[in-house]
């Protein structure tokens, strides 16, 4: 199970399009509400999430997901339960994916240290001692970040690619007929 953080201020391109990616592809993906099960995102949109920050099962964990925004990414970082979840990832070889300025929590929790990272321009100051990369998305072992909105398509793509295999990924963007593959 993938667990797709959503804390009130959360960018909803950057949670919902890598969602909607993810489900093509047939992984198994819950949205997790840290706090409430009805988030609302930087642009007074609020979503219902499948369970609760309360209702994770660690021990079901394949990875988590880190969508950007502010202040969704201050409200991701001051909960416990994402900041354990993801030094659970971090500790047991499993997937972490941020996006945006989401990629600071990363930093913050010296994740990224000695990493090849990207973020939103602006927020390099909070990744720690990561490697800079010029792509639009960077993998680097378990760690796949983005830059943006902008790219969500791209950080799906490569989300899919680590979680099941490049082919998938590949299927699922080329019947939403993305442009850029």
């Amino acid at each position: 199970m993938v667990y797709l953080f959503l804390a009130d201020g959360f960018e909803e391109t950057e949670a919902l399009a890598p969602l909607d990616c993810i489900r093509r592809a047939g992984i198994s993906i819950l949205t997790v509400g840290v706090g409430e099960q009805f988030v609302t995102s930087s642009k007074r949109i609020t979503v219902k999430a499948d369970i609760t920050d309360q209702e994770i099962d660690l021990t079901q964990c394949d990875g988590v997901i880190l969508p950007g925004g502010m202040p969704g990414t201050e409200n991701l970082y001051a909960s416990e339960t994402v900041r354990s979840a993801v030094a659970f990832c971090a500790e047991n070889n499993k997937m972490v994916a941020a996006i945006c300025a989401a990629p600071s929590i990363l930093g913050r929790m010296g994740l990224l240290d000695g990493k090849r990272a990207v973020c939103f321009p602006g927020f390099e100051q909070k990744l720690g001692q990561f490697i800079p990369s010029e792509k639009a998305v960077e993998t680097d072992g378990i760690f796949i970040t983005a830059k943006g909105a902008g790219c969500v398509f791209p950080f799906a793509h490569s989300i899919i690619s680590y979680l099941k295999n490049k082919e998938s990924a590949d299927t699922v963007l080329r019947q939403m007929q993305y442009a850029q593959m």
